[in-house]
């Protein structure tokens, strides 16, 4: 979906900011984008029926590189967390990405639509235009490669705590996120906050030129059904907004998903896997490449199945919400 012209002709970058950080939707593990005020309560919930599954996924990814799985599935790791961690242990690490989404929703659609206004001086496209979706996923492609640079230390946290209860004998000596994030530059400098970045890149600037062309390809394509020439100001029935919300969450996780699963392993390693203070450090390309040679194809989409049947039905409810605040509030 393309920013609003309206809203990128009245207000300033910094005022846009602020209104996202404020009032910004949460991305379901698949960006929401909005320029306009809108509320974050559907999004902040989101994030909480969703960590459990979030959890289960990177539960999953870590054990690539195990001799032996500890999960057979994502029933299997759901189960045994419930029953030897409690309701607790299925949301371990939620903090980080609960507080971390205003800022880095906020950076995204900043940039996104930035980055638009640049396309469109520089090919001479009036607002009044939609841009066309190689424009769109070019102005997502950049905005998801900004974000990754904050996402990055934030999905670091996150990681390290979601395995914590795998290696650790009781939770109540188990550090925080604030405990984690201050281990982590102690032990490795602030450059170690950034460690799996690379995956975090691949993953958010495929993944968000393909959520944002997605959407906008199939809510065209909707469009044309009812109107062959639809004017700028139509908008989406509800279940058109659903369908096209659904094919965006599924197409994000499935268009670079392998990337997620080395960063989630990069991240998780020093945790399950301790390499010792002298091993050279693991690079992303030389972690795919053990996690290949081990598991295949099949090892590189550890916990793909349950990370797009949770964003499929996410992202719908999403921009059934959102698509609906827009035609209520215009």
């Amino acid at each position: 979906m393309e920013a609003d012209p309206d809203a990128l002709a009245r207000d300033s970058p910094a005022v846009r900011a602020v209104k996202d950080i404020t009032f910004g939707s949460v991305r379901p593990s698949v960006p929401v984008p909005t320029l306009h005020s809108r509320p974050q309560i559907a999004g902040m919930l989101s994030k909480v029926f969703e960590h459990p599954f979030d959890l289960t996924k990177v539960r999953l990814q870590a054990q690539v590189l195990h001799s032996s799985a500890r999960f057979t599935g994502p029933i299997d790791c759901l189960s045994k967390t419930w029953s030897h961690e409690g309701l607790r242990g299925l949301y371990r690490g939620l903090p980080a990405p609960i507080v971390g989404a205003m800022a880095e929703n906020a950076s995204l659609f900043l940039v996104y639509g930035e980055l638009q206004n640049v396309i469109r001086n520089l090919t001479g496209r009036p607002l009044a235009v939609d841009p066309t979706l190689p424009q769109l996923a070019l102005a997502a492609a950049g905005a998801g490669m900004f974000t990754s640079f904050l996402l990055t230390p934030i999905e670091l946290v996150k990681c390290k705590m979601q395995v914590q209860m795998l290696v650790a004998p009781s939770p109540t000596a188990l550090p925080g996120p604030i405990g984690v994030l201050t281990t982590v530059v102690r032990e490795t400098g602030l450059r170690g906050l950034w460690l799996g970045h690379t995956g975090t890149m691949i993953r958010e600037t495929g993944g968000t030129a393909a959520w944002f062309t997605t959407k906008e390809f199939v809510a065209r394509a909707l469009l044309a059904r009812r109107d062959p020439q639809p004017t700028h100001a139509a908008r989406l029935e509800p279940w058109e907004s659903a369908v096209s919300g659904a094919c965006a969450g599924a197409m994000f996780n499935l268009a670079l998903f392998p990337a997620d699963t080395v960063k989630s392993a990069m991240q998780t390693e020093e945790d399950l896997r301790p390499r010792g203070a002298r091993a050279p450090k693991t690079t992303f390309w030389a972690t795919a490449r053990r996690m290949y040679g081990l598991q295949g194809v099949r090892g590189l989409y550890a916990g793909c199945g349950i990370t797009v049947a949770r964003s499929v039905p996410s992202s719908a409810i999403i921009f059934l919400i959102y698509d609906g605040l827009c035609r209520y509030f215009e």
